[in-house]
């Protein structure tokens, strides 16, 4: 049986200064670092936490809207699922408060159904009002994030398109370069 060596995690993102001249100091003010932290993240209540997901969901979506980004996920349903787990307990409360069947919008998170305008209308002032209190959140994000999946997925998926669609696209005149 072989003992494994705690490893002691080094760097900025772990809140660890540099500037240390020895280790053990380092260490040791790693580890109350991350001690306070925990402590602190403990202490916090449902909403402060929930307040934290929706900020940091929101970021994350604002970054993926910012980044063109060509892969075959399926990010809109991943933020959607997010959105609608840091808030509620059940997701079919989500359906009743937007006025949709719980099937509905099942499908539309198991990427069964295409969210439809209205499911999107509501979606947007769902968000409105829930990060009224938190931030400031665009009416444009969830329809910028399921349109830029749209656009990635398709440019990510030109080999298996095109060459069927290409058959039917001719170009009777050209335009000559200068």
């Amino acid at each position: 049986m072989t003992k494994k060596k705690n490893k002691v995690l080094e760097g900025a993102e772990y809140g660890v200064d540099s500037r240390y001249t020895s280790k053990k100091d380092k260490e040791v003010d790693g580890k109350t670092l991350m001690e306070a932290r925990l402590k602190r993240m403990n202490n916090l209540s449902e909403d402060q936490i929930a307040r934290a997901k929706l900020l940091q969901l929101k970021l994350k979506m604002e970054e993926y809207i910012s980044k063109p980004v060509y892969q075959d996920n399926n990010f809109f349903t991943e933020f959607l699922t997010t959105y609608i787990d840091t808030i509620y307990s059940k997701r079919s409360n989500f359906a009743k408060d937007i006025d949709i069947t719980p099937i509905l919008l099942s499908k539309v998170i198991n990427n069964h159904r295409e969210p439809r305008d209205e499911f999107m209308m509501r979606l947007m002032i769902h968000s409105e009002k829930t990060y009224k209190n938190i931030c400031e959140f665009h009416k444009k994000t969830w329809f910028q994030v399921y349109f830029h999946e749209k656009i990635c997925d398709t440019m990510s998926s030109q080999d298996k398109w095109r060459p069927k669609v290409e058959k039917h696209v001719n170009v009777s005149k050209l335009i000559k370069a200068e």
